[in-house]
């Protein structure tokens, strides 16, 4: 074999082993330790090493609270066929009709949330889990729709009502049609509430703007996952507007517990049975 052909085989050989090993390893935020990405999934995309919670999609969410949720079959998803337009024909740096195609394509979901029907420890319930991947999570006309259609459900199945949040708040590109689902998804609760239907709130990681102000903070029980950013604007736009240094973990779960906007932080692992244990408490 001539130098030319060999050092071509060897480079060859050299790429073939990267795409091999490439997205097999991840770097944790935290510790900043590299973890085998199968040991993270098998725990929940929580680091093993310093208990980061990694972001997981809502269909992850939905297989963590669910009786075998892993199976599409255990459970019902609902208003799938929602999808938004664009009211105001919006334009940043690309259109906001393309942009929603191009995340519906990505995704796989017509838009942030997904609301199902199941079984957590044997009790049937109703979950509208966010996902931040579309388009930040974002609450838009479709969000606040699918929403106040899962609370309509339970209030009139009389089954308990758990919303995750995962969200960068209202979406801005439609404007105040975004903004006015922060009143109908609390009015809608506020029926929930009247019908003694219990609602548990999850905040995770992010859980802010318009999401913040209104649902996400109406639960019977507001309960968040570590180390989670909760709060309305974020804490550069704070600290620019107060002109001071905002102490240390400032709109992460653990602060917002001591300082009494939440009534536990309770690890990824855990958030199930908990669940189940405070829907047994409040259904007595």
């Amino acid at each position: 074999m001539s130098w030319f052909k060999r050092e071509n085989t060897e480079l060859e050989a050299s790429s073939e082993k990267r795409v091999r090993t490439e997205g097999l390893w991840v770097k944790c935020d935290g510790c900043r330790q590299v973890i085998w990405k199968k040991d993270l999934d098998q725990n929940w995309n929580v680091c093993p090493k310093c208990e980061r919670h990694f972001r997981i999609d809502a269909r992850t969410r939905l297989a963590l609270l669910l009786d075998n949720g892993e199976k599409d079959d255990s459970f019902t998803v609902e208003d799938e066929n929602l999808a938004s337009t664009d009211p105001l024909k919006f334009v940043d740096v690309r259109a906001y009709s393309d942009r929603l195609r191009h995340t519906q394509s990505t995704t796989g979901l017509k838009d942030a949330v997904v609301n199902a029907e199941g079984v957590m420890n044997g009790r049937p319930i109703i979950i509208s889990a966010m996902e931040y991947s579309f388009i930040g999570g974002s609450m838009g006309a479709v969000v606040g729709e699918t929403i106040t259609r899962a609370i309509e459900r339970a209030t009139e199945k009389r089954k308990p009502l758990i919303i995750v949040s995962a969200s960068g708040g209202a979406r801005m590109m439609e404007g105040v049609v975004s903004l006015m689902q922060m009143a109908k998804i609390s009015a809608a609760l506020a029926r929930l509430d009247e019908a003694r239907v219990p609602y548990i709130s999850v905040l995770t990681d992010p859980t802010t703007g318009g999401v913040t102000a209104s649902y996400a903070m109406l639960g019977d029980l507001n309960i968040a996952e570590p180390g989670a950013l909760i709060g309305f604007a974020g804490p550069r736009v704070i600290e620019q507007t107060i002109r001071q240094k905002l102490p240390e973990g400032f709109q992460r779960s653990e602060f917002l517990l001591e300082h009494g906007m939440l009534d536990a932080v309770v690890p990824r692992k855990e958030l199930k049975s908990y669940i189940a244990r405070a829907l047994d408490f409040m259904t007595l």
